[in-house]
């Protein structure tokens, strides 16, 4: 059976290119682990790749749900591990790449999500997004602090779905959602035929990048996506809706109320993803040791998938 490649890293620092090269090179087809790329219709701010940078390679688990239906890390679990038993079966090599380390280490790790489920847990997790929606992500972060800080540290506010999920398990088990997570790490092994690799590269490099790429969605036309987003009816008020890029721009539209101007709401939005990028490196450092980190610096795309398939 062909082993599983794994790309991970922080936002920006080349993972789909480097996915797409690899997948060339052992006959692969790329699973993404981006909590954004899910979302159809989400596709300039959450940096979706295009047809021409997936170069005919298969994406998987791209535009699967609408902005306003509800997905899970154990939803994301069951479809990833489907899919790389397909791609497993047809005699060609899973690759997932992104950076969404709960994703990831879901996959590596086979988290168990049996507990805290139940129809209680659920509910009390959209009680947690409505009140995220009425008084602000930061808000219900807070709570998180309070009651669980280790899991706080780890969730960003924005990530209004998992702090929601970690206030509910502790609420409904009595249990800290952080000790859940590290009795879940100490449990299950890392899957013998993974090959885990975590894309690394200066600081000042991959916010160079961030802050480009930010200036290149704006340019492309971030604000009409928001636009046409909220026209169908989706809203602040929406977990996807507060991702980075989306909540910004929505208060640049509002204008008239929060006087906002374009150049303070892209400075906004690349300031939020750089903060975004340090937890994400934070977070493969801390929470996914197996990874194997892979310099990209002065590398093309091409020479680092070359690398990571003659080094593992």
């Amino acid at each position: 059976m062909n082993p599983i490649y794994v790309i991970a890293g922080a936002t920006a620092s080349g993972k789909t290119a480097v996915a797409v090269e690899l997948a060339k090179l052992i006959n692969g087809e790329v699973i993404s682990a981006d909590s954004m790329q899910v979302y159809k219709y989400m596709n300039i701010g959450t940096a979706k790749p295009t047809a021409e940078e997936m170069q005919d390679i298969p994406h998987h688990l791209l535009d699967i749900i609408a902005p306003d239906e509800p997905f899970s890390v154990a939803e994301f679990q069951k479809l990833a591990n489907a899919a790389v038993s397909d791609i497993q079966a047809r005699n060609k090599t899973p690759i997932i790449a992104g950076g969404t380390g709960f994703y990831i280490n879901a996959i590596v790790y086979e988290t168990s999500f049996t507990q805290g489920t139940s129809g209680e847990e659920h509910q009390l997790r959209q009680q947690y997004i409505t009140i995220a929606s009425e008084k602000g992500a930061d808000f219900l972060h807070e709570k998180l602090r309070q009651a669980d800080p280790e899991s706080a540290k780890a969730i960003h506010p924005n990530n209004i779905k998992r702090v929601a999920r970690a206030l509910s398990y502790c609420e409904t088990t009595g249990q800290l959602f952080s000790t859940h997570n590290t009795q879940e790490k100490a449990k299950h092994t890392k899957t013998k035929n993974i090959n885990f690799c975590k894309l690394s590269l200066p600081r000042e490099l991959l916010y160079n990048r961030i802050n480009t790429r930010t200036l290149t969605m704006w340019n492309n036309g971030l604000v009409t996506e928001v636009q046409e987003l909220l026209l169908m009816g989706y809203h602040l008020g929406l977990a996807a809706m507060q991702g980075i890029g989306y909540k910004e721009t929505i208060k640049y539209l509002n204008a008239e109320i929060t006087k906002i101007s374009e150049e303070e709401t892209i400075s906004a939005i690349q300031q939020s993803t750089r903060h975004y990028a340090k937890r994400q490196e934070t977070w493969f450092r801390h929470q996914s040791p197996d990874a194997k980190a892979v310099s990209v610096k002065d590398k093309t795309a091409s020479e680092i998938a070359h690398e990571i398939m003659k080094e593992v």
